[in-house]
């Protein structure tokens, strides 16, 4: 799961426990991103301090935090699941996103290879059901969506595949609480 975790959030992390359950995964990575291409990072904290506060949050030894994309000197997504790949061929990897993400995964660079890199799980957000549902990336990948019953099988599926998971939302995201520090100290 990647991510800019400016600042890391409960929210996360139960998705990440989330996933764990109903995908049946060994571990959840959370990949710190140096830097979201998509996005306006004048106010991102440094890695090293998002780092510190991920960790300090996960408490499971499931969730291993990361900054890979700095260490191999990336921001973009597809180079980091292309290295992971070829660095570890035997593991099965998913991407993890929310739904959030799906309904603009067409934006990113290669998306259509990230795909066939590795399946990928999405777990609905507050409010981003229908846009990520009817988005360009949800209807192209469409015939290789698996039903939500089948989600345990997305590891072992062949990529492109992916899987619209539902469960317990919750409404933070890092932007929100970042708003609400500005009002606070402002």
């Amino acid at each position: 799961m990647g991510g800019s975790f400016n600042p890391p959030h409960a929210a996360q992390r139960a998705i990440s426990l989330f996933a764990l359950k109903r995908l049946k995964l060994d571990r959840v990575w959370w990949l710190l991103s140096p830097g979201n291409p998509l996005k306006e990072n004048s106010g991102l904290a440094p890695l090293e301090a998002r780092i510190a506060a991920a960790r300090a949050l996960v408490d499971d030894p499931r969730i291993f935090v990361t900054g890979l994309e700095a260490e191999i000197g990336t921001r973009f997504t597809y180079d980091t699941v292309s290295y992971l790949v070829r660095r570890a061929p035997g593991v099965r990897f998913v991407w993890l996103m929310g739904a959030d993400n799906l309904a603009q995964f067409s934006r990113w660079q290669r998306w259509i290879d990230i795909a066939a890199l590795a399946p990928i799980a999405v777990v609905d957000r507050p409010g981003a059901s229908k846009a990520a549902l009817s988005s360009k990336a949800a209807l192209y990948f469409a015939s290789r969506r698996l039903r939500e019953c089948d989600a345990s099988r997305l590891a072992s599926s062949q990529a492109p595949a992916f899987v619209f998971l539902h469960g317990r939302r919750l409404a933070l995201s890092s932007s929100s609480l970042r708003a609400t520090r500005k009002i606070d100290v402002g």
